[in-house]
């Protein structure tokens, strides 16, 4: 017994010293951060202001710890197998969070793709997964590129990455100063392409567009060496827009002018703090930026796949459909692995409000 204590003692120590500093990523650095105009005193910053603090801490942490929220789907969360693309039109598939398939006039995007077990550095602790991903990473179609938002585990998964680049010859674009990380995780360097606010790349036919977004970054002790963007996807035909991770900002309305109108849009809208507004935009404003994009249809993303706010699990895409009912804003809400045909979307049917408790006799997690 002892001897078996000694080497699980012995195995986590090694994976501390050796794949606890790689989560962390690499350091940002050299001219081109240092020379962006999102860069000072150090740091990047937001082009509007300067985030606010959050305040009443104290009463988020004992929601946290005493609230009554419902912070766990009551059942299994439904999963659909994902179908393979047709390289026409455009076409959604969420896989749960932030991670999608934008497939725009025969192009094929990946945005955010988190395929971990947690959203933390250490195996053992942080968010958990609420469902599997609808498909394993390695079944994914070939892509033509894969984006990150920002660095944030929820967005950036070191395991992910590993297993795109086993599987994928498709580069990862990412805001400036998050190719440190993907280096030190020795992605090929001719796979790595960063952008500034307004610089762009093509692939697969599709111009890719970093755009501002009011947020932060860092995955250690120090915040803001590296940028966060949202995207504008230009297709032949069609356009697409992603939020990525924000709080609320002028900026969408001058993205939706020079940029717009987008046939469709994926907007954050879960784990939201009322104190801290500055970060993630709550459902109602997630309506209010798709109208400022001149969006066509607006998918939510961000919610359902980890607990990662005070609310309760189903709260933010109830309030989202309720306002864009208000609203008569178009909205589809998939199930994870569901495929939208942004031309012709399928009603809204309210399947997180229909899970049935797992073990309950019938109850499937995957349909086709």
């Amino acid at each position: 017994m002892i001897r078996y204590l000694l080497g699980a003692l012995a195995a986590a120590l090694v994976w501390l010293l050796r794949e606890l500093p790689a989560q962390f990523g690499g350091r940002a650095g050299g001219d081109r951060v240092t020379r962006s105009p999102q860069y000072r005193d150090g740091a990047f910053r937001n082009r509007a202001r300067t985030l606010a603090a959050p305040t009443g801490r104290a009463k988020i942490l004992r929601e946290l710890v005493l609230g009554k929220q419902q912070r766990k789907p009551a059942g299994l969360v439904p999963l659909v197998e994902p179908q393979p693309p047709t390289g026409q039109g455009v076409h959604l598939t969420w896989y749960g969070h932030s991670s999608a398939l934008v497939e725009l006039d025969g192009g094929l995007i990946l945005l955010d793709p988190v395929w971990g077990e947690r959203v933390s550095p250490l195996p053992f602790g942080g968010p958990r997964r609420l469902h599997r991903p609808p498909v394993p990473v390695e079944a994914l179609p070939r892509v033509d590129a894969v984006i990150i938002s920002h660095d944030h585990y929820d967005h950036l998964d070191l395991a992910t990455v590993r297993a795109l680049v086993r599987t994928q010859t498709a580069p990862f674009v990412v805001p400036l100063g998050v190719g440190a990380h993907l280096r030190r995780w020795r992605v090929p360097a001719d796979r790595i392409i960063e952008l500034d606010w307004s610089e762009s790349v093509t692939a697969g036919g599709v111009e890719i567009i970093a755009t501002p977004a009011q947020h932060f970054s860092g995955r250690a002790l120090k915040r803001d060496d590296t940028l966060w963007a949202s995207y504008a996807l230009i297709g032949p035909e069609h356009r697409v827009f992603y939020t990525g991770d924000t709080g609320y900002f002028p900026g969408f309305a001058e993205i939706g002018a020079q940029h717009g109108p987008f046939d469709a849009t994926l907007v954050q809208i879960g784990a939201y703090v009322e104190t801290w507004p500055d970060i993630h935009m709550t459902p109602e404003e997630g309506v209010t930026a798709h109208q400022d994009l001149r969006g066509g249809l607006l998918v939510p993303v961000h919610w359902a796949t980890f607990t990662l706010g005070v609310q309760d699990w189903s709260e933010p895409v109830d309030r989202l459909w309720a306002e864009a009912k208000a609203r008569e804003v178009a909205v589809a809400i998939p199930r994870p692995g569901e495929r939208v045909d942004v031309a012709a979307p399928a009603p809204v049917m309210p399947w997180w409000q229909l899970l049935e408790p797992a073990g309950e006799p019938g109850q499937t997690e995957s349909t086709r």
